[in-house]
């Protein structure tokens, strides 16, 4: 399923994964939501419910560009640096295009929807 992440000017192309958490992920939108960045490695938001995490792997090892939500919290992550395994982390997809918008420093809203293309 492809997806879009629309911070101001720029859009973010995105597939997410064939898995429970995505697809529950893909049911909320479109959203709107402020990305806060975090350990100066991703950019962390709260969603509006916790996703389902049925046969989700116990964590993940997230690289650049990588879409996840983060159970233990229950908030969305995405990467623009590349960081270790993290238990409770559920891969949703990946960004195509180049993540360097996500290094703005400070919030970011995005807007993410469902891809027409």
């Amino acid at each position: 399923m492809k997806i879009r992440i629309v911070i101001g000017d720029t859009t973010l192309n995105a597939t997410l994964e064939n898995n429970a958490t995505a697809r529950d992920f893909a049911a909320l939108l479109p959203l709107t939501l402020q990305l806060n960045d975090y350990s100066q490695t991703e950019k962390v938001s709260d969603l509006p419910r916790r996703l389902s995490t049925a046969e989700a792997p116990a964590g993940s090892d997230p690289a650049i560009g990588d879409i996840a939500y983060y159970a233990p919290w229950g908030n969305l992550a995405i990467f623009y640096r590349d960081f270790s395994y993290s238990r409770g982390l559920i891969r949703l997809g990946h960004i195509e295009s180049e993540a360097e918008t996500l290094r703005t420093a400070g919030p970011l809203t995005a807007t993410t929807e469902l891809s027409t293309d």
